[in-house]
This record gives structure tokens, sequence and C-alpha cells, in this order.
């Protein structure tokens, strides 16, 4: 694997808080990589010394080889996106496309060319001459996509770039960064807190919390075998159950069925508590107590027409062994 920027031992104090806690990471170079977690586990900290904006208590960072730990940002070759667009309003789309260009002192007719090709890329060379107040939230957003991609960047940083859209505009906007990042052969490191943006989008996912990274891979290797209970909470694992050596086990609850023991795997019985129908499937939770003998709430993702669940109903819950998926403390 190329590195396109790696983080060597990198740690965020500010006063008694540690933000970000002796990382190692590397971005592949070529590939989208999203940093993934709550809100204050340290990603946004993370992308914004990448970028320069913030230098790191200790700790190097490194793109394209060299030591940039102390460069300015400007001198990083970066390309950025942030929440908030920060368009300036009285420029054209072009100009604004154009600014980082004209900084850089790029040439007016190379500058027009690029810009054009930027616009192009994100389709909204026809709106070249508009100004961003014209524009919609999903447009504004491209536009600065566009700008950020002109200058030709080593990475482009997106900083929740998406979470100003409304849902329908936030899954077209993922299927259109991923074609640009195809077609450009651009490496990526977006920010995101949505677990479904980063799975959806991401070559490489890095899980974060409290400043540690707790699980990093291809999104298909996290989501299938997530490290421990945090990783497999903040990815939609809902069931949780307790050996009785205190191990713990969890499974998805498209993988829980009822009414039937199984062979080897989960099978434990229970009291039906709720029924919620979703036109497609049901969700049914079930009230029962582990190995270790806790109460808990598994919840079955039930398809089957031919099953029929109400709450106070006594039922078996069970899952094959495959489906199951021991935790790490």
């Amino acid at each position: 694997m190329t590195t396109a920027a790696e983080f060597v031992g990198v740690t965020q104090r500010f006063g008694d808080f540690t933000t970000v806690d002796d990382i190692d990471l590397a971005i592949p170079m070529g590939k989208l990589t999203t940093l993934l977690g709550p809100s204050g586990c340290g990603k946004t900290t993370s992308l914004r010394m990448l970028a320069g904006y913030t230098q790191p208590t200790s700790g190097r960072i490194m793109i394209a080889g060299t030591d940039a730990t102390r460069l300015p940002p400007e001198k990083r070759g970066l390309g950025m996106v942030f929440q908030s667009y920060a368009l300036f309003p009285h420029m054209s789309v072009a100009e604004n496309v154009g600014y980082g260009l004209k900084l850089r002192k790029v040439a007016p007719t190379e500058r027009k060319r690029r810009v054009a090709e930027a616009l192009d890329l994100v389709g909204l060379g026809h709106l070249a001459a508009s100004r961003p107040k014209k524009l919609s939230g999903g447009q504004q957003q491209r536009v600065a996509l566009a700008r950020a991609i002109a200058i030709r960047p080593t990475l482009l940083l997106l900083d929740e770039p998406l979470s100003n859209l409304d849902a329908r505009l936030r899954v077209q906007m993922r299927a259109e960064i991923r074609r640009i990042q195809a077609e450009t052969g651009l490496t990526v490191v977006l920010v995101t807190h949505d677990q479904d943006e980063a799975l959806e989008m991401s070559d490489r996912m890095v899980l974060m919390r409290a400043g540690r990274i707790m699980q990093e891979g291809a999104p298909s290797e996290v989501f299938g075998a997530p490290a421990n209970r945090f990783v497999a909470e903040f990815l939609g694992y809902e069931n949780f159950v307790t050996d009785a050596d205190g191990s713990l086990t969890t499974v998805r609850p498209e993988h829980l069925t009822l009414g039937a023991s199984a062979a080897s795997g989960l099978s434990i019985d229970g009291v039906v508590t709720d029924v919620a129908y979703r036109g497609v499937d049901r969700l049914v939770t079930v009230e029962t107590v582990d190995r270790a003998g806790e109460t808990v709430r598994l919840v079955a993702d039930v398809r089957d027409e031919d099953v029929t669940a109400r709450p106070g109903q006594s039922v078996t819950v069970s899952a094959p062994a495959a489906r199951l998926i021991r935790l790490a403390a």
C-alpha cells in the first residue's frame, strides 16, 4: 500500500484535555478514507492537524513521505471542503472555483481551463456565471468541491461536507463524491459521524473514540467483525449477550429467527415485549435472561409473514453459530 499521508505517534492536548491520544495511521494513496466517530472523538482535530490548522502536541505528520508537521497549510498542497462551504457571495461560481488558482498565481488562460474542467467534473459548467446565493445547497456543495479539486491537491480533505444537506441530497452527493474520487484518483480523507455514509463511501474507514482508534479497515471487514462493543453499537448492532464466562457476543437483528432452536449457536427463550411493523418487515423485541443471569432485550428483524409474534407471547430466539460475533472486552 502506497501511503499518501501518515500520523506517527500523534497526540493533541488542550490543557489537561487530550483530544487525540498517540495515534498511528496511514492514509492510502488514491483511496477514500473516512474518519468516523461520535462528537468529541478526535476526528475533526485529526483532520485539522493533517491540514496544518492545528499543531500536534507531539508526534509527526508525514505527507508524501516528507515531515510536514510544522509546514503551514498553504505549503501542504491540500484541498479542503468545510461543513459550511465558505463561498464568496460577491464572486461568480467560476471566480470562486478559480480563487485558489489565482492565489497560486496560475496564468489566466490555464486558470480558466482548470476552472472549466473542475466545474464540468461536478456537473456545474452551465452555472459558471451564477452567484452562490442563486444556487441550492447541493449546488453550493459542488462548487466548494470544484474549488478544492481545481488546485489539484495532494490530498482532498472533507469535514462533514454533507451534514447541511437534506437526506435525499446527502445520498446523491455520496455517489457524486465517490464518482469524482474514482475518476480523478484523488486521495480523499472524509470526516463524518454518519456510519451509513462511511460504509457506503469508504475504501478504508477509521473508527475513533475518545481520541483513539478503535478499529480500521475496509468497511466490510469492520462491519463484519467489529472489534469491541463500542464499534458494534456504533455500526448498528443491537443485540448483546453475555456468556457464563463473561465473554460478550453480538448478533444482528436480521440474523435472529423466532420459533426454532438452532442446532448450534444461540438458542434462548424469552417473552415478546414489542412488535413494530415497518412494511417489508417487523422488528420484534424479546426480553430474556442470558447465561450470565443478566436481563437483556434482543431485537429480531422478521420478514417471514408466517411467523406471528405479539406482546406477551413466549418465543425461542435463535441464531446459527456462523452469525455470532465474539467481541473483545
